[in-house]
């Protein structure tokens, strides 16, 4: 099984790309952030018909969602947000594809550390610690967490550590967060197989940040421990960045050793 997580910045605007990357890279479950649709506008046919099935969370202009797996299995118990936590935005969708509990999910950006938003993401951190503590038991560690994080967890992560340090998305509390996430018995894919690697999943748009490979790696997929003897591989792919009008952020993949299975 191939698992991947990638924040199209508009599915609308990006369904081309989602497309011609899941019939080149043959993704079994791929989830997706910033849909920005609103949950009726959602391309369900147009998937269907690529040979996917899908649960997905949508927002009109921002956030939203989605779990894609192939057909003819499906997205299981679908659950949209994070339970006993109300937050107004779509950005937690989990489902249990095959025998794991996948959890797709966009982590708050924080906008600044001085902001009220980095009170709201400090706040939604803790939440999904707990929320992810609940699932690991309940699915006995058959658990991945996917998603654009925000976080960069440490200094190899970033292009220019002096630059970014303290700043938000690389400050200690949101690494302390990260790090929570891991003590729960989830490990980081590709820092299991690239340990040393200098690698992105984002680049800013401006300044040929891409081209100068001047970047963050801030997309993850951290698997649980009952999983750890049937991971295989994992990687970044950066195709899909150099294609035109592409997303500022790049597929992340994990490979399994057993087929799609219920």
């Amino acid at each position: 099984m191939k698992l991947a997580t990638w924040n199209v910045n508009s599915l609308k605007v990006r369904l081309p790309h989602v497309l011609d990357w899941l019939a080149s890279s043959q993704t079994d479950v791929l989830c997706l952030q910033e849909l920005k649709l609103e949950q009726e506008a959602f391309p369900e046919a147009e998937l269907a018909a690529a040979g996917y099935g899908a649960a997905w969370f949508g927002q009109k202009t921002y956030n939203g969602v989605a779990i894609l797996t192939r057909l003819p299995l499906a997205p299981r118990d679908v659950v949209r947000g994070m339970p006993n936590y109300p937050d107004p935005q779509s950005r937690v969708i989990a489902a249990t594809v095959g025998d794991i509990r996948v959890i797709c999910a966009y982590f708050v950006n924080g906008e600044a550390i001085t902001s009220d938003k980095y009170q709201y993401k400090l706040a939604w951190l803790a939440a999904m610690q707990h929320y992810v503590a609940g699932e690991m038991r309940q699915h006995d560690g058959r658990v991945v967490l996917l998603g654009d994080f925000n976080i960069a967890p440490a200094d190899s992560d970033v292009y220019d550590p002096a630059a970014w340090q303290d700043k938000v998305l690389c400050s200690q509390p949101e690494r302390a967060a990260f790090e929570g996430l891991l003590a729960l018995g989830l490990t980081d894919g590709f820092r299991r197989f690239h340990p040393d690697t200098v690698a992105y999943s984002w680049w800013d748009y401006r300044a040929a940040m891409f081209r100068r490979n001047l970047g963050l790696r801030i997309d993850h997929i951290l698997y649980g421990h009952a999983l750890a003897e049937r991971v295989r591989d994992a990687a970044i792919d950066t195709t899909p960045r150099r294609w035109e009008r592409p997303s500022d952020h790049t597929p992340v993949w994990l490979a399994l050793d057993d087929s799609f299975s219920t």
